[in-house]
């Protein structure tokens, strides 16, 4: 597998594979996503400003995650352990559902920790939906820890806080 920046000709395979993901998370149970978010006009968004990242294996697109230095607002409200605020954030992680059980968000995440440590930051903070275990199961076992909670949309559940300090 292999980790490279996305560019605007990707944007199709990466949709094709959020798609497949969705699908994916909606057939078990998980609410987080939709045909509305993540959506084609974010997507060309993080590519325009150069912070997407895909995961090619076989030729073919099978993840992809943002990478990059904002924040919600309501991350304000959060106890980070990082008081530096020297961070980078992570946003929309996503595996082609054929491939879930192949390490490859483990590996963007990896990734990610690298940059940080590339840019010489100090953490990684991202959120994920409260009604997905499976994600926030994933973030612990990577040695992420819960810090708290915020409201992203109206009439979801909590968005919990997630932050790793990379040494």
């Amino acid at each position: 597998m292999k980790i490279r920046k996305g560019n605007i000709k990707d944007i199709d395979a990466i949709m094709s594979m959020y798609n497949s993901c969705v699908n994916g998370m909606i057939n078990i149970g998980i609410d987080q996503w939709d045909e509305t978010y993540p959506n084609r006009n974010i997507i060309l968004e993080d590519l325009k400003q150069k912070t997407y990242f895909v995961a090619i294996k076989d030729s073919l697109i099978v993840g992809g995650v943002n990478i990059d230095a904002l924040q919600d607002d309501s991350y304000l409200s959060i106890n980070w352990k990082d008081k530096k605020n020297a961070f980078l954030s992570v946003h929309r992680l996503a595996v082609d559902k054929k491939y879930w059980d192949q390490n490859i968000g483990k590996n963007l995440m990896l990734f990610a920790e690298e940059l940080v440590k590339k840019k010489n930051l100090n953490s990684i903070r991202l959120d994920t939906y409260s009604g997905n275990p499976k994600a926030m199961n994933f973030y612990k076992q990577l040695g992420y820890h819960q810090l708290g909670y915020i409201y992203l949309k109206e009439g979801k559940n909590e968005y919990y806080c997630f932050e790793k300090i990379i040494q």
